[in-house]
């Protein structure tokens, strides 16, 4: 795997799947940059399963709530349904403009030491319907930090997911590997596994702590792999 570092201060964090700890991984990140001393801005650029006002609950608004920072509070583009965008887009008759979408995410940049965004759904998951998080990434040219959940099965949608990502020539600064709900007797051992098949050697894992002092602690290695100046 190419493990060159590019001087782009932007990372995509993108899953192998949705419900695998990217959120919780994204805001873990942004307390440990921002305790290193580092301007840090989150953005969720589309989010769905948006019901009413911003609610707590919601990713974008976690995001923002981990970083401090003064905008966007919330997901830039918000959709009632919890399915895809796009179709979550045409059930209620908007349209996603991806290039608005990408100078949006670009403007938040501009007063960032790092800008972390958070994809939706898995790496292939479409943000429009002609649009991924493959796409955003190329967009932004950010590197990529890949999300899965230690559990049987990562090992193929880990090893599937950086072959694609290989293939089209994108950045990946790492693996982080968060516990899941369930762990199982995979759980502990997938991390070595992907490592060794994928000859990528920045492959974490990290607990699902609730404490944000202790999540950001979980993710320091990251930082390391940022090789920030």
């Amino acid at each position: 795997m190419n493990e060159t570092m590019p001087t782009s201060s932007m990372l995509l964090i993108a899953g192998t799947d949705t419900g695998v700890g990217k959120t919780w991984t994204g805001c873990a990140l942004a307390r440990a940059l921002r305790r290193a001393g580092r301007r840090v801005v989150a953005v969720k650029p589309l989010e769905t399963g948006c019901l009413g006002p911003p609610a707590e609950t919601e990713d974008g608004v976690a995001l923002a709530r981990a970083t401090g920072q003064v905008g966007p509070r919330h997901a830039l583009l918000r959709f009632r349904d919890p399915v895809a965008p796009p179709e979550a887009a045409d059930r209620e008759g908007r349209q996603i403009d991806f290039e608005a979408l990408v100078h949006q995410i670009r403007e938040h940049a501009a007063r960032a030491d790092v800008l972390l965004v958070e994809g939706a759904g898995g790496l292939l998951s479409p943000l429009t319907w002609e649009r991924n998080a493959m796409d955003l990434a190329r967009a932004l040219e950010a590197r990529v930090l890949l999300v899965a959940a230690d559990r049987l099965g990562t090992i193929n949608h880990t090893l599937m997911a950086l072959r694609i990502l290989s293939l089209v020539r994108l950045d990946v600064l790492g693996v982080v590997l968060t516990a899941p709900g369930r762990p199982d007797s995979s759980t502990g051992s997938n991390a070595v596994a992907i490592s060794r098949l994928s000859g990528l050697s920045r492959v974490l894992c990290a607990p699902r702590v609730e404490d944000p002092e202790v999540s950001s602690d979980c993710v320091q290695e990251v930082i390391e792999w940022l090789q920030l100046t």
